[in-house]
């Protein structure tokens, strides 16, 4: 789906090295893998071993980084970001890795997820004299490690660790070591793999193809990875472990040539879109997708319902990201200059129109309106999910119910709002399904939070304020 057009968005990706004498080239290009994780802002904090150097921006990989910057970031060891803003909003001084010195040394850090107890944390931090130069909620982690108690960081790092909740994939860089950890229910997805003698994590495989890495293991959660020139140090800095990967993690965020634990993404679409056709039964003249993360999901519908898949909406790739904006005008020409309609393939058609959610609705009743004006005699839309009725609060942009179309509406008065045919929503039986995950942790180890309400952590009263909101 459109996610900068529907306001379904990814809070961003991280990738780090240690041991590579390119660094900084290897994280530059392990980020620009991931840029579809976030588009607001990146950057790059490096390790020479006596000090931390970086560089960051608003904008895009490409836009960020040259080879000038880049042959000033010296270094064996790296963190890069790239970020979508959620939780405190943009502006450059939350752009990431957050860099902090004092005189006992320098700490970089970067963060994929969002922590449900930040603002409470903050509160009490600050009456105890702590000022935060950032609005993120990523900051909070550095202030806690820097006031926990013990002789090795490492220590100071578990403890705080323990004291946040949420989702969060955290790589924090110093002068001597690297380490990376993942919240105790794995909620953001991160991998370990290794280029020659090097190590690299990143929140997609995808990135490690990019650099020609190998791909080690996926991190478990509640687990803090130590990498230092004495080599890989593991442990767990929690007893109390509990998966529950995001499932849009499968249905639209992660690149379809990534894995995610074992399965990998365009497969497990593909599945969701068979599995979509055994419960539509629609009959139809062709199938087509919503692009990019659709097209996975439509080509296993055509080949399960023997309708063929055509390419009956065009993405433009060229646009800037100019339309790429949050008002309600600029999101609705951002429909038309992403999107067209191929006259050819869907004109006196009955058309299934595969995508992976329906956030607002608006984005869905516009597209279905332009397969129309492009002469289609029937829409009909299939979804690879179930109705998302309630909001997220573990990085990915919905934080009021008001705003779901489905929190107060049935799928067939969702149908006659966007002006579809027939709508049909993936009944969550069939998507944990089709995903194919082992059956060995409660729904598959995976989140259910925004289709079932039933969130894996507790949520404190700087998350609930948004939840029950009027």
């Amino acid at each position: 789906m459109l996610a900068e057009l529907r306001g379904l968005n990814e809070e961003c990706g991280i990738f780090a090295v240690w041991g590579h004498e390119d660094a900084a080239r290897i994280t530059y290009y392990g980020l620009h893998s991931l840029q579809h994780r976030g588009q607001e802002g990146t950057g790059i904090i490096t390790s020479d071993g006596k000090q931390l150097s970086g560089h960051k921006g608003e904008g895009l990989v490409s836009e960020m980084f040259n080879e000038q910057v880049l042959s000033k970031l010296i270094g064996n060891a790296a963190i890069g970001h790239v970020r979508y803003a959620t939780a405190g909003g943009g502006g450059y001084e939350n752009v990431q890795p957050l860099l902090f010195h004092s005189q006992t040394g320098s700490m970089a850090l970067a963060h994929n997820g969002n922590l449900v107890n930040a603002n409470l944390i903050k509160s009490i931090l600050e009456q105890q004299g702590s000022i935060f130069q950032t609005s993120s909620d990523t900051e909070v982690l550095a202030h806690l490690i820097r006031r926990n108690s013990g002789w090795l960081l490492k220590d100071r790092v578990k403890s705080a660790l323990k004291q946040i909740e949420g989702a969060f994939a955290y790589v924090i860089l110093t002068e001597k070591e690297l380490m990376i950890a993942l919240d105790p229910k794995g909620l953001r997805p991160l991998s370990l793999g290794k280029l020659g003698d090097a190590y690299v994590a990143a929140s997609e495989t995808c990135a490690f193809d990019a650099i020609g890495a190998e791909f080690i293991r996926d991190i478990l959660p509640g687990e803090l990875l130590i990498i230092n020139d004495d080599g890989l140090h593991l442990e767990f800095f929690t007893e109390s472990r509990d998966e529950a990967i995001c499932t849009m993690e499968y249905i639209y965020f992660s690149r379809p040539d990534s894995n995610l634990q074992g399965i990998n993404v365009h497969t497990a679409r593909k599945n969701l879109g068979k599995r979509l056709a055994m419960e539509a039964g629609i009959e139809a003249d062709v199938v087509t997708a919503v692009p990019d993360s659709g097209v996975s999901t439509a080509i296993g519908y055509a080949e399960a319902s023997g309708i063929p898949y055509e390419l009956g909406l065009i993405k433009n790739r060229y646009v800037g990201r100019t339309f790429i904006q949050p008002s309600q005008t600029l999101r609705e020409q951002g429909v038309k200059m992403k999107l067209s309609a191929v006259r050819g393939v869907v004109e006196g058609k009955r058309v299934i129109m595969v995508d992976d959610s329906i956030v607002r609705g608006t984005t869905s009743k516009r597209i279905v309106a332009m397969l129309k004006a492009a002469g289609a005699v029937e829409v009909h839309v299939v979804i690879s999910s179930p109705p998302i009725k309630y909001p997220c609060f573990y990085g990915i942009d919905t934080s009021t119910k008001e705003e779901l179309i489905a929190h107060g509406h049935s799928p067939e008065e969702i149908r006659q709002l966007i002006g579809a045919d027939s709508l049909t929503f993936l009944s969550t039986e069939g998507m944990l399904e089709a995903i194919g995950r082992p059956n060995t942790w409660k729904n598959c180890g995976q989140c259910l939070a925004c289709f079932t309400g039933e969130y894996p952590t507790e949520l404190y009263p700087d998350s609930l304020q948004y939840y029950y909101q009027k």
